[in-house]
């Protein structure tokens, strides 16, 4: 997979939510990798697709805060994400490297 590290290209990637971009990332330089470029099913890249979608909604993004509940809304979104995860390893049958990288705003910033 093509990405900005030294050697142009990458087989260790990892799944991580953000606002606008697919779930692949270059584990080393942090591209971001367009999905429609492994080789998973569509069924998969469609429930990725979803779960992306979701990206963020424990984040008030007028305040930058955590809303009421946001840690449970996060805990879930990351618990969805290494499920899919463990499914993207399945279908990619070894050829990539592949880990989850879970959000951790909702954590770092809610008010206790």
């Amino acid at each position: 997979m093509e990405c900005l590290c030294d050697e142009k290209k990458t087989n260790d990637i990892k799944v991580e939510g953000d606002v606008g971009a697919d779930p692949f990332w270059c584990h080393h330089c942090g591209c971001n990798l367009d999905s429609e470029e492994f080789p998973i099913s569509i069924e998969l890249r469609d429930e990725l697709m979803k779960w992306i979608l979701k990206y963020g909604e424990w984040i008030n993004w007028t305040n930058d805060e955590v809303v009421s509940n946001g840690v449970e809304l996060e805990e879930e979104h990351n618990r969805i994400g290494r499920l899919l995860t463990d499914k993207v390893k399945k279908e990619l049958r070894g050829d990539y490297k592949v880990s989850f990288s879970p959000s951790t705003f909702a954590k770092k910033y809610s008010k206790k």
